[in-house]
């Protein structure tokens, strides 16, 4: 799809509807960006939402950038022994007793998204907060059909859901999960976003909508306060950058590690004639597993919320460092990692790819971890609530745990790329812990394998993190019997991470989007453009001329 005046890539056509709304009302990226989050949070409700956290990384017009850092924090009253956990080792060991940093209101994190999407609306949007609000307002207020995803989604977690009679009502209407083709109307969230309409974040602790939010602050159970709201802050941070092949990467910092990892594995095979070698070749994929597993050994050692953990960015980063890992290679043999990486971060995630004709560029990964939070609504409000308390290790004296103020780590790989100080793509998706894996191959696809954007988000993908290797079974059976006499263990995967929204920028300034198969994802595109100064259709003869 591709238009010279802006492209909007979502998971969901209704949110990039919304965005193309605003680009067409005089908006700009950042207009269209927060619309389209805000409509997703009404039509995929399991994967994002205003209690929720993420971060965007965004390119503004004259070449700046930033990160906007949403991530959801632990709440103050937050103690690393405040849950009792189930087991010292795997596959339990992150897991609590009554799965309580899973499911319900002690799950729940100091939200981020609000007042992220209401800051970058504020600093950089054209439009005001109201109007950008309109398109999820409209699909809350009158309802949308609910696609197969997610009615499979609230199938999927239906069990849990019953658990809370405000979610219940929602999705579960007379104890039976909505099925595809139904409608869906969530009134309340309309009432709710309303009022943020005409207030923004503070709408979240105000009038009604204040009144409900506090009474379950209270009442529920949770950890997070009043105060832990208010006192949330957004962290404008500068990104990571890094350099491949007279390309500019850039991504977000720590605590996301998606950007430090992707740099690290680019560095690790420049040296390699990766192109040569050619696409889904044997050796192509061993090199790029074995850069993989260096990359996800430093997430495990070094890479958490910068203010509590000293991360050495630039070392990591750096090309020397890159070649002292050369010696790590073997280009016959796998190396085994033992070391297990924790992580519960949920695949149930959304991302948006959006830029306007000024050169306004937003890749945005938001979520409420897994598959609707923690499956539990604020009555009256129809917000649903994370559960990114479930990413802390529940074990004291470890690097991930609980701390009060903490931001947890994340695998957010939203990517901008640079050439000679041009924009080049921006790209970013779902999916965890493989999001990293899954953008950087992204990556080498377009600079290496000369791949159309198209291509380069719908190619089959790897991931390890050092023990066995998902493969995607579009490669063939050669294929992975080549990696296995290796040594690499190899489990053949439907799909590695989820949909990727991508953009990629050409020389004449038109832009084309692109989604792959991996989601609902879908790309719009706006061309044309306003008429020529001074051009009137029907010429006035009498002008000039005195009756």
């Amino acid at each position: 799809m591709t238009g010279s005046r802006g492209v909007a890539v979502t998971n969901h056509p209704l949110a990039s509807a919304a965005a193309m709304e605003m680009l067409a009302a005089g908006g700009n990226a950042f207009d269209a960006t927060v619309a389209s989050l805000f409509a997703l949070t009404v039509v995929e409700p399991m994967m994002v939402g205003i209690f929720g956290g993420g971060t965007s990384v965004v390119h503004l017009a004259n070449g700046d950038l930033h990160v906007f850092d949403g991530l959801a924090t632990a709440p103050a009253s937050a103690t690393p022994d405040g849950y009792t956990p189930i087991s010292e080792s795997w596959p339990d060991y992150m897991e609590t007793k009554g799965r309580q940093n899973r499911v319900g209101p002690k799950a729940i994190a100091v939200p981020g998204n609000l007042k992220a999407w209401c800051q970058m609306s504020a600093d950089f949007g054209r439009l005001p907060l109201k109007r950008v609000l309109d398109p999820a307002i409209r699909y809350a207020e009158e309802g949308f059909v609910l696609s197969p995803y997610l009615a499979t989604c609230i199938g999927e977690i239906s069990p849990d859901l019953a658990l809370d009679e405000a979610i219940a009502a929602i999705f579960l209407p007379g104890g039976k999960p909505l099925a595809a083709g139904e409608m869906l109307v969530q009134k309340d969230y309309a009432e709710t976003l309303r009022a943020i309409a005409d207030l923004g974040a503070e709408a979240l602790l105000a009038g009604e909508l204040g009144n409900d939010v506090r009474a379950f602050l209270k009442n529920s159970g949770t950890w997070v306060t009043e105060k832990d709201i208010r006192d949330y802050k957004v962290i404008r941070r500068e990104p990571v950058r890094g350099i491949y092949r007279g390309f500019e990467i850039i991504g977000p910092p720590p605590p996301c590690s998606g950007g430090v990892q992707t740099i690290q594995v680019l560095n690790l095979l420049e040296a390699a004639n990766v192109s040569a070698e050619g696409f889904g070749t044997v050796s192509t994929l061993h090199r790029l597993i074995e850069a993989m597993k260096v990359a996800a050994a430093d997430r495990l050692a070094v890479t958490a919320d910068p203010a509590f953990v000293d991360v050495p960015l630039e070392r990591l980063t750096s090309k020397a460092y890159a070649q002292e890992r050369h010696g790590d290679f073997d280009p016959e043999r796998a190396r085994r990692q033992e070391a297990k990486i924790l992580s519960n971060e949920s695949a149930n995630t959304t991302h948006v790819t959006i830029a306007d004709g000024d050169g306004n560029v937003v890749t945005s990964t938001q979520t409420i971890n897994s598959l609707f939070g923690a499956r539990v609504v604020i009555p009256q409000t129809g917000i649903i609530a994370n559960n990114y308390m479930y990413l802390f290790d529940p074990h004291p004296g470890k690097a991930l745990s609980l701390s009060p103020g903490k931001r947890i780590t994340s695998g957010i790989t939203a990517l901008i790329a640079r050439r000679e100080g041009r924009l080049a793509f921006a790209l970013g998706l779902p999916g965890a812990h493989r999001i990293p894996a899954s953008a950087m191959q992204a990556v080498i696809n377009l600079i290496d394998h000369g791949m159309s954007i198209q291509e380069a988000v719908e190619a089959p993908r790897v991931f390890t993190w050092g023990q066995e290797v998902e493969v995607e079974m579009e490669f063939s059976e050669a294929v992975r019997e080549g990696l296995a006499q290796k040594g690499h263990e190899i489990v053949p995967s439907a799909h590695v991470a989820g949909g990727m929204g991508a953009i990629q920028f050409h020389a004449d300034g038109s832009m084309t989007g692109a989604s792959c198969w991996r989601a609902d994802g879908v790309p719009m595109a706006a061309g044309g453009g306003p008429a020529r100064a001074n051009t009137s259709f029907w010429p006035d003869p009498r002008r000039g001329k005195a009756y």
